[in-house]
């Protein structure tokens, strides 16, 4: 079908920049959104951040506060991760995990560590994908890859709990937040 081979073409081929390719100098709000914009693997206008995200994103203690309204690579990189795994995790799961890796190298580090992460699991996503499916089996494949999320889904929430309770910041999953 067009529409897989398509679907796939995309899947290997959108990545987020590099750490190196992330632009060097500060961004304002309006600048930063459409950045991101181009920064993520999508498929329908809307699936996007907004200032409105960020800000709020900010106020739960995600995302470190603009330095003078202006955002540098250690936020377009913490965006870009976020902008992913907000379609998986909640803001309550997200803060948990960045509090957990903040002792976890540097921001450089961990964010070239989730791009290689994402590559693997795009990669993987389209190695499964049968591009000459006939329209019939969608349904199947459709199921198969839902149930795979929620499998994925039930482990990484499990594993969350679990490096929570082992680095004291279990009430950042109850809704707390880290001072």
């Amino acid at each position: 079908m067009e529409e897989l081979v398509e679907l796939k073409e995309n899947i290997t081929s959108q990545r987020p920049d590099s750490w190196d390719r992330l632009p060097d100098i500060p961004l304002y709000m309006d600048q930063v959104v459409s950045y991101l914009t181009r920064q993520m693997v999508c498929f329908e206008e809307g699936d996007g951040l907004t200032s409105a995200m960020i800000n709020n994103y900010i106020k739960d203690g995600l995302l470190a506060r603009a330095n003078g309204k202006k955002y540098g690579k250690e936020h377009l990189a913490y965006l870009t991760a976020i902008s992913d795994l907000k379609q998986v995790l909640s803001v309550r799961e997200m803060r948990t995990l960045v509090a957990i890796g903040k002792n976890v190298g540097t921001s450089q580090e961990q964010y070239d560590y989730f791009c290689r992460v994402l590559d693997q699991a795009l990669d993987q996503a389209a190695g499964q994908l049968n591009e000459e499916a006939a329209e019939e089996k969608l349904p199947g494949m459709v199921l198969t890859y839902a149930l795979q999320s929620y499998a994925h889904g039930l482990v990484c929430r499990r594993l969350l709990e679990i490096m929570a309770q082992k680095s004291g910041c279990s009430d950042l999953l109850k809704g707390g937040k880290k001072k």
